[in-house]
């Protein structure tokens, strides 16, 4: 019984962590707190609240005072695609989905983010088929985002 117990925790831990998010949410936190400049140095890493710094109305949270000090300087330089939004739900679905905030890339120094985590009874992991078609896929995203960001 123990046991099972145990797998029950397990199970839920390892889907509380593939948990999406609004890349704002109801609070106005956004990306679930990560820290949007750190994503440049190759981590996803949480920020805190003690380094905030707010834009366009969205709360975003930092690291460190030297990563708050560059997002406002210039936040077009670390603020994420399609307003956060899954760039391959952007590019394949027409749709805004949510996103796991460490499931991630930088291209030509964008940040993208993706959806994954359970879907349909599986894990789905958008960046895998974004990796795959690059190119195909960035280029399909940035000409649907002006609809899709329009849409409910």
């Amino acid at each position: 019984m123990k046991s099972i117990f145990l797998l029950g925790v397990a199970l839920f831990t390892m889907i509380g962590a593939q948990a999406q998010i609004d890349p704002v949410d109801q609070n106005g936190l956004a990306i679930g707190g990560y820290d949007v400049v750190a994503y440049f140095s190759g981590a996803a890493q949480k920020g805190n609240k003690s380094y905030m710094a707010k834009h366009d109305g969205a709360t975003y949270y930092f690291a460190s005072k030297a990563n708050r000090d560059a997002f406002t300087k210039a936040p077009s330089n670390y603020l994420p695609q399609f307003d956060g939004y899954c760039a391959w739900g952007v590019a394949a679905k027409d749709t805004k989905f949510p996103i796991n905030p460490e499931t991630y890339t930088v291209i030509d120094g964008k940040l993208y983010l993706f959806f994954n985590g359970p879907f349909n009874g599986e894990i789905f992991n958008t960046y895998e088929d974004w990796a795959q078609r690059t190119t195909e896929l960035k280029k399909a995203a940035h000409a649907k985002w002006p609809k899709v960001k329009n849409s409910k």
